[in-house]
Order: C-alpha cells, then structure tokens, then sequence
C-alpha cells in the first residue's frame, strides 16, 4: 500500500521533493474557489479556471464526460515547471 508521501510524489521530477505542508496549504486555498452555503466548499477545480486552461491550449476540454483532463504537451511541462516552484522544499536547481 502506497503511503501518502508516496502518493504525493508519484507524478514529480525526482530532483527534489515536494513540501506536503504547501500542497495542503495551496489545496485549502483552492477550496474557497468552490465555496458555497457558507461553510461548503465543491471537491472539484473551477470551471471557468478549467475552461480558461483548454482555451490557452494546456489541457483537454473539461466539458466532458470523463472525471479527469488530459495535458497537453505543453501544458505538462508548465504544470510540472509550477509545481516545483510552488512545492520544492528546496529551490529547483538552476540550469
């Protein structure tokens, strides 16, 4: 069984590691995107953020009816290029 960290850093560059505590943080974050009722917040990413991606060409359209997107070529290497720079527990090496 994969234990959490694991699970976390399965679709990571293996030159650094992500600092979980900023993954959580950035989630938490992200859920006042979805906040409704006061205090209820939707499980899923906005829509229009969603939409706003596949119109500059980083993933498939949302407007479907598979539960995940598909990154484009270059829409990959900008969402792995992010996460570094928003999670590495250290800074990306340069170069």
């Amino acid at each position: 069984m994969a234990t959490r960290e694991n699970d976390d850093t399965r679709h990571t560059d293996a030159d650094y590691e992500p600092d979980i505590d900023r993954v959580d943080e950035a989630v938490l974050a992200l859920l006042v995107h979805g906040l409704h009722d006061e205090r209820r917040a939707w499980k899923t990413f906005d829509w229009e953020a969603l939409d706003r991606l596949h119109a500059k060409g980083l993933i498939s359209n949302p407007a479907s009816r598979a539960k995940s997107v598909v990154f484009t070529e270059e829409g990959l290497e900008a969402a792995l290029r992010s996460h570094r720079i928003l999670f590495a527990r250290t800074p990306p090496k340069s170069g």
